[in-house]
């Protein structure tokens, strides 16, 4: 029986899987929950938007004749990670999770590790400084009780409505960034302090090597807890999961 997977995407992971059962003649549907104007084109059929918690999850699941489940959305989106678990244990499938390696500080790094977003904002209550602010456009107005400082966001899609800031640059980008085009970034608008999610992975790890460089502070949110599940950090293993050898064409 071929597999007919479903991937929870959103992130370069997800797109790469989607190549990746592209080349390897399978198929499958990578769902999107819609909170990006552009999405990045990738080869099999796509679906936008929410299914209405794990209960709607497991009945698209089982309506689509869905075999196996991929939860290759962000490292922070616990929520939708909780519902994918419990869809498939509703659903009666296996469920994968192909997700990145956290970030470790190594030598020469400067952290101050926190637990949550809450933590991050609390950390921010000082003097003014100049921050770039890299935690993605849904929190940003949980920054909104520390309004002293200027904040740099880079953003994929420019913010539809007023954001809580009094000083602040948006840049309009999408990754992998470059350790060099950051450093420029970071030395025009004078940052003295970085704020981040541990996303992992190699496509925004290029702001905290600058920041290393730099020497300056990074304020580092620890992930969310995720329920148990069997996690992989590269496309191949999950191939192999579906029962394919990449090998065999070469993927």
């Amino acid at each position: 029986m071929r597999p007919n997977p479903l991937i929870l995407g959103g992130t370069t992971e997800a797109t790469a899987l989607c190549k990746a059962l592209d080349a390897a003649g399978l198929e499958g549907t990578l769902s999107l929950a819609g909170r990006v104007a552009r999405p990045i084109r990738q080869p099999l059929a796509r679906r936008i938007g929410g299914f209405g918690g794990a209960k709607g999850l497991a009945r698209y699941i089982t309506e689509h004749k869905i075999t196996h489940l991929i939860d290759a959305t962000h490292p922070f989106a616990a929520q939708m990670s909780l519902n994918a678990t419990q869809a498939s244990k509703a659903a009666n499938i296996p469920l994968i999770a192909l997700t990145r390696a956290p970030w470790r500080a190594n030598a020469g790094d400067n952290w101050i590790t926190v637990r949550d977003i809450a933590s991050a904002v609390s950390a921010l209550d000082g003097p003014a400084e100049r921050i770039m602010l890299a935690v993605g456009r849904m929190h940003l107005q949980e920054f909104a009780p520390n309004p002293q400082h200027f904040y740099l966001l880079r953003l994929v899609d420019a913010p539809a409505a007023a954001l809580p800031f009094a000083d602040y640059a948006v840049v309009t980008d999408r990754g992998p960034f470059t350790v060099d085009g950051d450093l420029e970034l970071m030395r025009t608008h004078e940052i003295t302090r970085v704020v981040s999610k541990n996303s992992g992975g190699t496509g925004a790890q290029a702001k905290l090597l600058a920041a290393r460089k730099l020497r300056l502070p990074v304020v580092m949110i620890d992930r969310p807890a995720m329920p148990p599940r069997h996690e992989v950090f590269d496309v191949a293993a999950v191939l192999e999961w579906l029962g394919h050898d990449s090998t065999e064409r070469g993927v």
